[in-house]
């Protein structure tokens, strides 16, 4: 009976995911079933690496959405995943770091100031595609697949039902605001005859997925590794969350440095086989929090779950028919709340930008990310997230403390005097 209980439970965990994790591939051009497959193997890792000590579910990585789009544009999918498991190496580095020195040296290398530009950056830096596909054209905005003035409205409906869901629903419904704007804005495809059913037809009921072996390029490498700073961070955040919902403290028991080394295994293995990055999921964690499941051997269900439903091969062929005015819809929101992320994180932790440092740090950040600022020699090209988060890093440690603070002193004893 305990068993049939937690099969149930891990089941509703994978359900409260399932819009989020297969969202990622679906925006990324990634097969949905190899992200179901990822997930479920770098849960399971996970727990092996923290002893099944933490209720916790990991799965696709909203934090690379923008990296892996430009990625694959750039260098196509193989070599992406190649930068992505180096991205996934980082993790683990950071891990044996903690172990060493103890988690204040992130603190040091990775303050706010740093970390909330470039989790801006992260956001707004695809605005325009979210829109394009929003209007019912490619990424890009190159081709027009659906008519303009329709794919709007589906748009809107799929934004609007996921920001409705998301702040007046109460209980279970609270945490599913992306699957509910999917379900409104597909019924609304269906409708008006938007949705193509030639892939589910042409699919097998059962079958592997369609995995991809990574490649390994410096520029795909050194592009990915600065993205690592946001999903870490937002890693230390989801253990500080599940150990306040559980009530036990995850950062000393198993560790800090074996949960971060177990999200980068996790990444790895993803990256393995096609999949997008893991990162903890806080979605599930609030289903903890709600259904009381502190069981550990809940979220290893979960995993199988998603590791069988990843051999359904109709249903990434379903998922796939979902029209791009549903997804733009919900990218406008998505990318919007990530960058809402960073600049939250500077109000929380009072960076103070009347400082001239702060402002320096902040400012050369977000230009270089959302201007595309770009610096290369040869073949090897830095630009983006990658070029502003070594930026943002190399100014903090540069620039000292007190730099312009005379000059401000000088002016406010000036203006005391008079």
């Amino acid at each position: 009976m305990e068993m049939l209980y937690n099969l149930f439970q891990g089941f509703q965990m994978l359900f409260v995911a399932f819009g989020a994790l297969v969202l990622v591939p679906l925006l990324t051009g990634l097969d949905p079933n190899v992200a179901l497959f990822g997930a479920g193997i770098g849960t399971l890792l996970f727990q092996l690496v923290t002893r099944r000590s933490v209720p916790i579910f990991l799965a696709s990585s909203f934090a690379f959405i923008a990296p892996i789009i430009y990625g694959t544009q750039t260098w196509g999918i193989p070599t992406t995943m190649g930068g992505l498991m180096v991205a996934g190496l980082v993790y683990v580095a950071l891990g044996a770091v903690i172990k060493v020195r103890g988690v204040a040296f992130i603190h040091k290398l990775l303050p706010p100031v740093v970390v909330g530009p470039v989790i801006m950056v992260i956001g707004l830096g695809l605005a325009p595609t979210a829109v394009n596909m929003a209007l019912g054209k490619t990424g890009d905005g190159a081709y027009q697949l659906v008519d303009g003035q329709l794919a709007f409205w589906i748009a809107a409906a799929s934004l609007f039902t996921t920001i409705g869901v998301s702040v007046f629903s109460k209980g279970f419904f609270k945490l599913l605001p992306i699957l509910s704007g999917i379900i409104v804005g597909y019924s609304l495809s269906l409708m008006f005859g938007i949705v193509d059913f030639t892939p589910v037809h042409q699919a097998a009921w059962f079958a592997l997925p369609n995995f991809t072996y990574p490649e390994f390029n410096i520029n795909a490498i050194l592009f990915m590794i600065p993205v690592a700073i946001a999903p870490a961070v937002e890693h230390v955040g989801d253990m500080l969350a599940i150990s306040n919902v559980t009530g036990k403290d995850y950062l000393k028991k198993p560790g800090l440095h074996r949960t971060i080394t177990g999200d980068g295994i996790a990444t790895m293995a993803a990256s393995l086989i096609g999949a997008p990055p893991n990162t903890t999921y806080s979605e599930v964690t609030g289903a903890v929090m709600l259904t009381k499941a502190f069981n550990p051997v809940i979220m290893t269900w979960a995993a199988v779950c998603a590791i069988v439903l990843a051999l359904v091969g109709k249903l990434g062929a379903m998922l796939q028919t979902i029209p791009v005015p549903v997804m733009g819809g919900i990218m406008i929101l998505l990318f919007g709340s990530i960058a809402t992320v960073g600049l939250n994180t500077l109000i929380k932790n009072q960076v103070d930008l009347h400082k001239a440092r702060n402002l320096t740090i902040v400012g050369v950040t977000l230009v270089f990310g959302i201007g595309g600022m770009a610096v290369g020699i040869g073949d090897f090209n830095l630009q983006g997230v990658s070029l502003c988060g070594i930026v943002a890093i190399a100014l903090n440690l540069i620039l000292p403390d007190d730099l312009g603070e005379s000059h401000v002193v000088d002016n406010a004893q000036m203006e005391e005097d008079k």
